[in-house]
Order: C-alpha cells, then structure tokens, then sequence
C-alpha cells in the first residue's frame, strides 16, 4: 500500500476528517487486514488564509510547496492537500515542489460527468465561489456552474470561516444553506450543488440538501483511496 501524505490544517477540522475517514475505509476495504501509513504536514491556518486574503499568491504556492517537498522526503507516495481553497495555487505548488498532487477539483468533475450532470451549483469560500480553480474543470467537461448572488456569497463565506472552520455547526445556519441552494435550483435550474469546501459536510449531507449533493470531501477520499490501495484490490 502506498503511504499517503496531507497537507493538513486547512484548516483543522478537515484535516482530522480526512486522517479519520482514510484510516476506518482503509482498514474496511482490506477486511481489517492493513490501515495506511499516513504523514500530516501541517500549516499555520492563520498564516496561510493571511497569504490567502491579500493574494499573497507566489508566497503561497511557495509555502504549500516546501510542505509538499517536506511530505516527500518523508516518504509519501500519494500526496495532497486537505482543502479547495488551496488550489487557487495548485498548479504552482505541483511545479515548485516537483509533486503531482491529487487534485480536488479534479476528481470533483470527474463525478459530476460520471452522474451526467450537466448545471451544478457551487458552495465554498469566497474565493471558491469567485475564482476559477473549482470551475475550470467542470467547464471544459461541458458543465455549467453558478454560485449564489453577492449577498449569499458573502453569507456563505461568513458562516465557513467564524463557523465551520471552527467546529460550529448551527440549525439556523443549515437553515440557510439550504434555502441558498433552493434559490439556485429556481433561478438556474441546477441539478446538484458542489461542496467545495472541506468543511461544508460538517453542515449538509445528501440528507438534508435540497439537491444531489456532490461532496468534494467524499469524492476526493475515495479518489485517494483508489490511488492507495488500487495494487491490492
């Protein structure tokens, strides 16, 4: 089994999902019989979303990348990071550290042209929403994508960073969630909504969310499990 590498802390409460969830399914699909060696390579969250807010892009991918390196020279052969808003420098850190890392949006169209989806919603922070990193794919592949008017987006982003981000989950906040994603299915005729960040399932789950959910968390683990354990199965 190849040994995985995270770039974690991205924040926290995702990175534990992701140690968490690789360990159980591993252990699951191999009949109790092996669990991964997992490296954590973990960032200064506040750092880092600094580099983030003020576009400190080419000191970003800089910083990312030593992580990567860092994460390789330790041994790991299948290496990525825990969050989508860091791939607003993905293809940057890929050529600095000389690491393919496996990518989120990546396996997030991939999904989405397996399902036949072709108008999706997209949820994340602000910088999701609002650049391209978590469209470009999805747009190549033929799919439209629509994020919510101004006003949500900023609600959106609000509720991740002083809540999810920081383990808080609301009633009120779902609440809200869900009454975003019915406007989008109004007023764009979306046919499933993008979790694109790795926070969101703390909060919506195909349970309560209005639409197909897509889970950038969930899809991404299984694309990383794919690649860990494919020699074995």
């Amino acid at each position: 089994m190849k040994k995985i590498g995270l770039i974690g802390g991205t924040g926290p409460e995702s990175t534990l999902m992701y140690y968490r969830e690789l360990n159980r399914r591993i252990d699951a699909l191999t009949g109790q019989k092996q669990m991964p060696e997992i490296v954590i390579e973990s960032v200064d969250f506040r750092k880092m979303w600094r580099m983030v807010e003020e576009r400190r892009y080419e000191e970003l991918s800089g910083y990312l990348a030593q992580k990567a390196e860092n994460l390789k020279n330790a041994g790991a052969e299948v290496i990525s990071m825990t969050a989508a808003t860091t791939h607003i420098v993905y293809d940057e850190v890929c050529r600095k550290s000389g690491v393919p890392l496996v990518s989120i949006p990546k396996a997030v169209t991939d999904e989405a042209v397996a399902q036949g989806i072709k108008k999706v919603g997209l949820l994340g922070t602000i910088f999701t929403m609002e650049q391209a990193y978590m469209k470009t794919d999805l747009i190549n592949a033929g799919i439209e994508v629509f994020v919510p008017d101004e006003e949500d987006r900023k609600l959106v982003a609000m509720r991740i960073l002083t809540e999810l981000e920081l383990g808080t989950v609301r009633e009120s906040t779902l609440l809200e969630f869900q009454n975003i994603i019915k406007k989008m299915q109004q007023e764009h005729g979306i046919e499933a909504v993008i979790l694109g960040c790795t926070e969101l399932p703390l909060l919506l789950n195909p349970d309560n969310c209005p639409v197909l959910c897509l889970d950038s968390v969930e899809i991404h683990l299984n694309d990383l499990i794919r690649r860990v354990t494919l020699p074995l199965l």
